[in-house]
């Protein structure tokens, strides 16, 4: 993409300025500013596993003529830059631990005005899905091949990227359990289902066992239980009408399954980080006696 410095200036959304911090007017004729056209946040969700995300953006040399020579722009991981973004936008935006430039030199050839930086990030598999992180890469310097120093837009400088990390338990679960209805013989499940996110530490399925009307809510709490020599983490789950999104039950404090189908361990109400695991016993009411169901969730 060609921007020329007139488009530019109409396009974006931020006006240039000088060192001396004046806007851009009647005297733009031979002035040449190095900008990162991205002036609004971007953002690249990552998945909360092992390796490197690679992101791209683009340096613009703002000016009414093509460059005559090569010009060399340095880049540099700002985490300053996220707190002044933070401080302009009254948001908590944390800076993303690990974050590094591919591309920390660019050069842009002469007769052109635009060139691409790339860089990586990695380890979102490590860090807490509920907090909100963001890289900031900025212009740290920018010199045509004859030495001169070419100015940087003042607030055009900086690329923002928000790096907001899926929930981690979002995913395909094989079901095995039943329903009970009281006084009926127990009904079986299993089946695949999804588990979907809900927000940073809550995913939400549809089914109640064999039932699919009601959704059921899960909350994967810091509580921890130990299973099986496992640590594992207590969740709050929650039936809730999918319709209205009310709550139409619980969850049980004890063991409450079908006497012909006790669990070697009746604990229930927690995911196992191990298994991959959520072990559910809950109940939704109804007039005619309230609807049990036990279920093993395991990721595929």
């Amino acid at each position: 993409m060609t921007l020329s410095f007139l488009a530019g200036i109409l396009l974006l959304n931020s006006c240039l300025k000088d060192n001396m911090g004046d806007y851009w007017k009647d005297d733009l004729a031979g002035k040449m500013y190095a900008t990162i056209p991205a002036n609004t946040v971007q953002s690249l969700a990552l998945k909360p596993v092992a390796g490197e995300v690679t992101f791209t953006f683009m340096v613009n040399i703002a000016t009414d003529a093509l460059p005559t020579e090569d010009i060399t722009v340095s880049l540099v991981v700002d985490p300053p830059a996220v707190a002044a973004y933070n401080t302009r936008s009254g948001k908590s935006f944390k800076s993303y631990p690990t974050v590094s430039m591919t591309t920390a030199t660019l050069v842009i050839k002469a007769g052109t005005r635009n060139g691409y930086a790339t860089g990586k990030v990695w380890g979102a598999e490590t860090l807490n899905a509920c907090d909100n992180y963001m890289a900031a890469i900025s212009i740290s310097s920018a010199k045509t091949a004859s030495g001169k120093d070419i100015t940087i837009g003042g607030n055009m400088k900086s690329y923002l990227l928000a790096l907001p990390i899926s929930n981690p338990y979002a995913a395909d679960y094989q079901t095995v359990g039943y329903r009970i209805r009281p006084g009926n013989p127990t009904e079986p499940v299993s089946a695949v289902q999804t588990f979907a996110t809900a927000d940073c530490k809550t995913v939400r399925k549809n089914g109640f066992g064999n039932y699919g009307a009601f959704d059921i809510m899960i909350e994967i709490t810091t509580n921890t239980v130990v299973v099986g020599g496992t640590t594992c983490f207590k969740v709050i789950a929650t039936p809730i009408d999918p319709t209205t999104g009310d709550s139409v039950g619980g969850m049980f404090d004890t063991w409450t399954g079908d006497p012909a189908q006790t669990p070697a361990d009746k604990t229930i109400n927690y995911y196992n980080p191990v298994k991959k695991q959520f072990v559910l016993n809950c109940f939704y009411y109804s007039g005619a006696g309230n609807r049990i169901m036990y279920e093993v969730n395991t990721r595929l």
